[in-house]
């Protein structure tokens, strides 16, 4: 049963579809989105920038821990640096909180997120889907290839054994639950299908 999930979930992560809890943790890397929005709110004074991070119950939490914070880095060295600590870490913490994650401390910046959240992340930064469209339609073909051959090649045929048989059909499970997955991770969420009917194609 694990040898099988290991052959399910390995081309997924593979294709950067399914992504260990580790590589989840993007927003708890000390170069993610969550602490360059609460770098911004302590550069700027405006704690807005990192609300947006936290649902609006958190955000009475977030406003203390920032007042704290621009009173503490006042007084510059290493207290600066503890304040900004100290806020990176109730934001962070707050957002996982929200995705219902937990909070496992801030990650070294330069962490090994994998190709297609760099790919995402470039993408919006430059503005254009395509280089990320173009690496996941590799990657997903590649491993579709992978499990489409592994079913051709246990293939049966007249006067097989049982034994060959079942390799047959483990195979083909296999394949079929891989593409029940995928069809999972590529479904678009309803609260988002309205941009994809308003979204000319290229």
């Amino acid at each position: 049963m694990f040898a099988r999930f290991l052959r399910l979930t390995i081309p997924l992560i593979a294709a950067g579809l399914l992504v260990p809890a580790v590589a989840l943790a993007h927003c708890d890397t000390l170069d993610g989105p969550v602490v360059k929005g609460a770098q911004r709110a302590l550069e700027t004074g405006d704690v807005s920038r990192a609300f947006v991070w936290v649902t609006a119950f958190d955000e009475p939490e977030v406003q203390a821990a920032f007042d704290k914070a621009l009173t503490v880095r006042a007084l510059g060295g290493t207290a600066r640096e503890l304040a900004d600590q100290f806020f990176f870490e109730t934001v962070v913490r707050l957002h996982r909180q929200s995705e219902g994650q937990p909070y496992t401390g801030l990650k070294p910046a330069g962490s090994d997120l994998g190709p297609v959240i760099p790919a995402g992340e470039r993408a919006i930064r430059e503005m254009s889907d395509k280089p990320l469209v173009d690496l996941l339609t590799r990657e997903v073909a590649r491993s579709v290839h992978w499990y489409f051959d592994a079913v051709m090649r246990a293939r049966i045929f007249p006067g097989a054994s049982v034994e060959a048989g079942r390799r047959y059909v483990g195979a083909y499970l296999d394949f079929m639950q891989y593409l029940e997955q995928l069809d999972e991770v590529l479904l678009i969420p309803d609260e988002y299908s309205f941009l994809v009917e308003h979204t000319s194609p290229d």
